[in-house]
C-alpha cells in the first residue's frame, strides 16, 4: 500500500467534494454570508430579500472561498427559519452548493435545523465544554449521525482558553470525550484554539501569538487527524486605521501560522502577499511581537507604526543586485520579472556556461524553481510569474540562434532531461487564455511547453503528442460541448494504445464530469485540474518513475468511487416528472400586465461602438479572477493581503487600455433585435411586424428537481404573457476585432504577461458592450425603464429590471439556440461574429444573449433534467434524442450510453 493510502484526512462535500491532501495548503472560508459579521448581508435577510441575498453567497464563491459559512444569529430574527430557507435556496444554486457549508451558530436549534437542510458533508461551528460535559456529549452525537465535521472552540466552564497551557488542556480533553466515548471521527475534528490580538500594550497579552502558534503545533503533533483553524484578523486588531501594519502582520502571522499546522481559517479568500516583499524593518517588528524575542517589542512596532501610517508601502529601486554574481542576476530578474538587463546577463551566461543548453538547465532553470516553489508556497501571484515567464522566453529566444540543432548528440542528451507537455483547447473551441496560463505555470517549473492553439481536433493532438514524445496531454475547453469532444479525444487515444497522462481543464469542466465520462473512455491517467497552481504537483506526480504508478491507480480508484457515489446519487435524486414540472410554473398576475412594446423593433445595428465609453461599465473583478487574484473590486486594491500585486495589475490594464482607445488598437461591433413574440408551452415562436410567425423558434428548458412548497420549476418561457403578443429582444458584442496583429507583435516578442493582459481586457471590453447596450435597450430601444438611472456597481449588482440570459449558460444551457439568434440578428452578416461548429464564438471576446423585460424576471440554473423532457426537447426542436443527449449531457438525470461526436 502507497504511503498515500495509509494516511486518513478530512474529506468535506457540497455538490463537489473538498479533500484536505497535503498540496491543499490553507483552506479559505468565505464569512460575508454571516449576519453578524455583514451588515449587507444582515439586512437583506432581516428584509426578507433571500434571492438577493443569494447573490452575496455566489460573490464569496467566485470569490474563492472553499467554505462557506453561514449564521443567523441576529435578535430580531427566526433564525432557525432563516437558516432553514437559505440552505434550502443555496441547495437550488449548482454553483453555491458545490462547496461544503459551515453552519455558524451560537444557539443549537439553529444548528440542528442547518444540520437538517444542509447537503453535502459539512461543518458545524461550533461545540464547546461551556456548559459541561453532558451536554458537549449530547450535541457531539447529533452531529455525528449526520455526518458533519464539527469545530471545538477552546472554551470549558471556566471561560475561553487565553494561555498555551490552557489551549493545549481544553483541546486534548475535547478530544478525548470525542474520540473515546461519542466515537467521532478524529479527522472531522477541527480545533479553534482562539486568536486574541497582540502588541495591546498589556503584559498578559504578550504570548497571543506564540502560544497560538505553539498551541497548534501541539495539537497536530499529539491530537492524530485533527484540524486547526482560526479568524486571522483578530490578530491586528490593537492597529485598527493602519492598513500598512495590518497587512504585514496577517500576511507574517498567516504565514507562519500554516507553517505550525494551521489547515484553515476565516481570511479573505485570496493568497497571501509576497511574504518576501513586506519590508524588512517592518517585518522583524511584527515578528519580534508574534514571537515575544524582547521586552521592548510592542513599543518598538506600535513606534514604527506611526511612521508608515500615512506613507504606506513605498518600492525603493536598488541596483545593488547588479553587482551579484550572473547566476544570482539572473535568478533576481526571474523573481522579480525585471526584463532591462536580461539580453546582457544571458550573453554573460553563455561565454562562462560555453553551452546555450547549459544556461537553459542552468542558471536559467534555477531560477524558474525559485520562481515555482515561491508560487506553489503563497509567496507570488501568476501576475508576477507571467512577468518571470517573460524574461525567461526572451533569454532562451537570444540563445536560440546559438544552440546546437536537432539531431546533434549533444543536443540530444540535453533535451532529453526535459520533460514536455503538450496543450491543446479542442475541436470547436476558440478559449485559450486559461490554457495559456497553465502553460505559463508549468514552464516555470521545468517542463518543455508545446502549445497547439485552439480548435484542435482529435488526431492532430495524438500525433503531435507522439511526434514529440511527450510526457502529458492536456485539454481545455471553456463551453459545453467541449466535454463532449474531450469524451471523443480520450477514447482515440485508447483505440490508438496511447498511455500518456491526460489533464482536463477549463470553466466547464468538473471533476464529477470527468470521473464519470473521460476516465472511463481512457485507461491512462486521466486527471481533472481545477486551477493553473494545481497543475505543478499533479503533473510531477504523474510522470515521476518514483509515484506515477501509486498515484495512477490512486487516481484511477478515486474517480471509480466517484462513479459509484455519483450513480448512488442519481437513483435517489428527488425529481418530478416534465408534465408535473410544467404545471408549476413562476406564478405571475398576468391579469394585471400588459406587455411594454419596444419603441424600436427589428434591428439596430451598431457598427462602431466606442471604447472610451465602454470602459465606464468595465466589472473589473474578473479580471482579477483571470490572473488567479480573488477579491472584489474595488476593494481588491486596497487588500491586507494581495492589495499591492492587484494595484500594480490594475495600472499596468489602464496603461493598456489607453493605448488600446488612443491607438485604435480594438474595434467594438454590435446588433440589437427586438421582436413581438407567441409563447407556446415551452417554446417561443419570434413574430414579424405584422404580428405574422416567421420561421424563427426558441425551445426553452425546464427545471425538474422537487422543490419545496410555493417554489416553482422556472423556464425562460416562464417570464412571457402566456396568451397574448409578448416581446423579446436578443444581441451579440464584440470588442475583439483587430486583436491578432497585437498578438502576434506579443508572440514574436515572447510577452505572455501583455498577451494574456490584453485578452483579459477585450473579454472585459466585450462584457461592457453588453452591459452598455442592455442599459440602451431598457432605456431607449425598448424604453420600459426609462427613467433608470444607475451607477455602474448597481449595473454590476444587476439593479435593474429585466435579464440577459445567454445560450449555453445555467438557465438554457443548450448551446445549439445560438444557431437561431445569430441567424435571426443576422450577426455574422452585421459584426462579423461566426460559430463554430460546436457554437462557440470568434473572435473568443463576444457575448450573446436574449433579453427578458418582465419584472419578475430573475436568473436561474437549469440544474438535472429527465429522460422525459430530453426526449420533448429533442421532438419540438427537430434533433435526434440521441443528439439532445449529448448536448444537454451536463444536465441529464440519467447515463445514457452516449453516442461520442462524429469527427
Amino acid at each position: 500500500m502507497s504511503k498515500i493510502q495509509k494516511h486518513k484526512t478530512l474529506k468535506l462535500s457540497g455538490l463537489e467534494p473538498l479533500v484536505f491532501t497535503p498540496e491543499i495548503n490553507f483552506v479559505n472560508v468565505g464569512e460575508r454570508t454571516n449576519v453578524t459579521g455583514s451588515k449587507k448581508f444582515a439586512r437583506l435577510i432581516l428584509n426578507g430579500q433571500y434571492d438577493e441575498a443569494l447573490e452575496v453567497a455566489l460573490d464569496q464563491v467566485r470569490g474563492g472561498a472553499q467554505v462557506l459559512d453561514v449564521c443567523m444569529d441576529e435578535g430580531m430574527l427566526d433564525g432557525v427559519a432563516a437558516m432553514t430557507k437559505f440552505l434550502n435556496l443555496i441547495a437550488s444554486e449548482p454553483e453555491i452548493s458545490r462547496i461544503p457549508i459551515m453552519i455558524d451558530s451560537s444557539r443549537w436549534e439553529i444548528i440542528l435545523a442547518g444540520l437538517k437542510c444542509v447537503q453535502g458533508k459539512g461543518i458545524v461551528n461550533s461545540i464547546s465544554l461551556k456548559n459541561g460535559e453532558e451536554e458537549f456529549i449530547q450535541q457531539a452525537k447529533t452531529i455525528k449521525k449526520f455526518g458533519a465535521a464539527v469545530v471545538v472552540m477552546a472554551f470549558d466552564e471556566q471561560g475561553q482558553a487565553d494561555t498555551y497551557q490552557r489551549r493545549v488542556d481544553i483541546c486534548k480533553r475535547s478530544y478525548d470525550i470525542l474520540v473515546q466515548q461519542v466515537k467521532f471521527n478524529p479527522q472531522d475534528i477541527i480545533f479553534d484554539p482562539n486568536i486574541f490580538p497582540v502588541a495591546t500594550g498589556m503584559d498578559e497579552h504578550r504570548k497571543n501569538a506564540l502560544d497560538f502558534f505553539h498551541a497548534t503545533q501541539w495539537i497536530k503533533q499529539n491530537l492524530p487527524g485533527a484540524k486547526v483553524s482560526g479568524g486571522v484578523s483578530n490578530v491586528s486588531f490593537s492597529f485598527r486605521g493602519n492598513d500598512t501594519v495590518r497587512e504585514a502582520m496577517h500576511a507574517a502571522f498567516l504565514y507562519h501560522a500554516i507553517r505550525y499546522g494551521m489547515d484553515m481559517g476565516i481570511v479573505n479568500p485570496s493568497m497571501l502577499e509576497v511574504y518576501d516583499d513586506i519590508p524588512k524593518d517592518l517585518l522583524q517588528k511584527v515578528e519580534d511581537v508574534f514571537f515575544d524575542r524582547h521586552e521592548n517589542a510592542t513599543e518598538e512596532l506600535l513606534e514604527f507604526a506611526e511612521t508608515v501610517k500615512k506613507a504606506g508601502k513605498k518600492e525603493v529601486a536598488s541596483e545593488a543586485w547588479r553587482e551579484e554574481e550572473v547566476e544570482k542576476r539572473i535568478e533576481h530578474a526571474l523573481v522579480k520579472g525585471i526584463i532591462d538587463y536580461v539580453i546582457e546577463d544571458t550573453e554573460e551566461a553563455r561565454l562562462k556556461y560555453q553551452s546555450p543548453l547549459k544556461v537553459i538547465e542552468g542558471p536559467l532553470m534555477d531560477g524558474m524553481n525559485v520562481v515555482g516553489d515561491l508560487f506553489g508556497e503563497g509567496k507570488m501571484f501568476l501576475p508576477q510569474v507571467v512577468k518571470s515567464a517573460r524574461v525567461m522566453k526572451k533569454s532562451v529566444a537570444y540563445l536560440e540562434p546559438f544552440m546546437p540543432k536537432a539531431g546533434d548528440l549533444d543536443y540530444n542528451e540535453e533535451q532529453g532531461s526535459i520533460k514536455k507537455i503538450l496543450l491543446a483547447t479542442v475541436k470547436g473551441d476558440v478559449h485559450d487564455i486559461g490554457k495559456n496560463i497553465v502553460g505559463v505555470v508549468l514552464a516555470c517549473n521545468s517542463y518543455q511547453i508545446i502549445d497547439l492553439g485552439v480548435m484542435v481536433d482529435a488526431q492532430t493532438i495524438i500525433n503531435e503528442a507522439v511526434k514529440n514524445k511527450v510526457d502529458i496531454i492536456g485539454l481545455s475547453g471553456l463551453i459545453t460541448p467541449s466535454l463532449d469532444e474531450m469524451v471523443y479525444v480520450a477514447s482515440e487515444m485508447e483505440r490508438q494504445g496511447l498511455k500518456i497522462p491526460l489533464l482536463i481543464g477549463g470553466a466547464t469542466t468538473s471533476r464529477i464530469h470527468t470521473a464519470v465520462k473521460i476516465d472511463p473512455a481512457y485507461s491512462g491517467t486521466v486527471i481533472h485540474v481545477t486551477d493553473a497552481s494545481k497543475s505543478v504537483p499533479i503533473a510531477g506526480e504523474a510522470i515521476s518513475e518514483e509515484t506515477r504508478e501509486a498515484y495512477h491507480y490512486q487516481i484511477k480508484e478515486t474517480y471509480r468511487q466517484l462513479r459509484v457515489e455519483h450513480e448512488a446519487k442519481q437513483q435517489v435524486k428527488q425529481m418530478v416528472s416534465y408534465e408535473e414540472a410544467k404545471n408549476n410554473p413562476v406564478y405571475i398576475d398576468w391579469e394585471n400586465y400588459n406587455p411594454v412594446k419596444p419603441k424600436v423593433l427589428g434591428l439596430t445595428e451598431l457598427q462602431e461602438l466606442d471604447l472610451e465609453v465602454l470602459r465606464n461599465y468595465i466589472d473589473w473583478t474578473p479580471f482579477f479572477s483571470t490572473w488567479m487574484l480573488s477579491g472584489k473590486y474595488p476593494k481588491i486594491l486596497d487588500d491586507p493581503q494581495i492589495g499591492t500585486e492587484a494595484r500594480k495589475l490594475f495600472d499596468d490594464a489602464n496603461k493598456m487600455l489607453d493605448s488600446v482607445i488612443s491607438e485604435g488598437w480594438l474595434q467594438a461591433k454590435a446588433v440589437v433585435g427586438l421582436f413581438p413574440v407567441q409563447r407556446n408551452a415551452d417554446d417561443v415562436h419570434v413574430l414579424d411586424l405584422e404580428f405574422k410567425e416567421t420561421d424563427f423558434s426558441f425551445h426553452f428548458l425546464r427545471q425538474q428537481g422537487k422543490k419545496g412548497k410555493g417554489v416553482p420549476n422556472r423556464s425562460l418561457v416562464d417570464y412571457l404573457h402566456p396568451h397574448q403578443t409578448d416581446y423579446m429582444g436578443g444581441f451579440a458584442v464584440t470588442a475583439g476585432w483587430g486583436i491578432e496583429s497585437k498578438l502576434e507583435e506579443y508572440k514574436k516578442n515572447h510577452d505572455d504577461y501583455h498577451d494574456i493582459m490584453l485578452k483579459a481586457l477585450a473579454d472585459r471590453l466585450a462584457e461592457a458592450g453588453a452591459e452598455y447596450l442592455h442599459e440602451l435597450v431598457r432605456k431607449d430601444l425598448w424604453g420600459y425603464a426609462y427613467s433608470e438611472n444607475l451607477h455602474n456597481d448597481e449595473l454590476i449588482k444587476e439593479a435593474y429590471q429585466g435579464i440577459r440570459p445567454a445560450p449555453g449558460y445555467p438557465a438554457c444551457p443548450e448551446h445549439s439556440e445560438k444557431k437561431t439568434l445569430f441567424d435571426l440578428l443576422q450577426v455574422e452578416k452585421l459584426t462579423g461574429i461566426s460559430l463554430t461548429d460546436s457554437f462557440a464564438m470568434y473572435p473568443t471576446s463576444s457575448v450573446s444573449g436574449f433579453y427578458f423585460a418582465h419584472p419578475e424576471s430573475k436568473y436561474f440554473g437549469l440544474g438535472k433534467i429527465g429522460e422525459d423532457q430530453v426526449g420533448d426537447y429533442a421532438q419540438r426542436k427537430g434533433i435526434s434524442q440521441a443528439q439532445a443527449e449529448r448536448w444537454l449531457s451536463p444536465n441529464l438525470a440519467y447515463n445514457p450510453s452516449l453516442t461520442v461526436q462524429e469527427n
